[in-house]
């Protein structure tokens, strides 16, 4: 037969022993190192991340814009800039419009919060969809470097 028995108060506490100061302090440097290894690693992934969210959604954009060239014969002009994807034209042109062309508005802004740069070429048989990168200023390099598709 098997007894089972009280541990004795004495083990009890001795078992319930918690961590030192010295111990949670040595596990915070190492956390804290450990921190500093990889926080620049994911701050540069997210970097690239935003660059390649700019390019497929201006890659998008130049798809509506065929639709649109597709229905009118023409892209759109600079007066009726990109928002003529999302909203019907007024006046001649809301016939032809059989659109949207682009689901949401929101899909016409840059991952760094601001709208993507239309521009025509001078004879309408072209255009160009930009974004200033991270900076907002024209030029630069890695996260700053524009985005554009022709």
């Amino acid at each position: 037969m098997i007894r089972f028995t009280k541990p004795s108060s004495k083990t009890t506490k001795q078992n319930q022993r918690g961590l030192t100061l010295f111990e949670l302090l040595v596990v915070l440097v190492i956390l804290a190192l450990l921190a500093t290894l990889v926080a620049p690693r994911v701050v540069g992934y997210l970097g690239r991340a935003k660059t390649d969210i700019a390019k497929a959604q201006a890659s998008n954009i130049a798809a509506s814009l065929e639709l649109f060239y597709l229905d009118f014969g023409r892209y759109p002009d600079q007066d009726e800039g990109l928002q003529v994807l999302v909203t019907e034209p007024a006046g001649d042109g809301a016939s032809q419009w059989r659109g949207p062309y682009f689901k949401e508005e929101t899909g016409l802004i840059d991952p760094w919060g601001r709208g993507y740069i239309y521009v025509p070429d001078d004879n309408g048989e072209a255009f160009t969809i930009k974004s200033l990168g991270r900076d907002g200023e024209e030029g630069g390099d890695g996260d700053d470097a524009d985005v554009s598709k022709r």
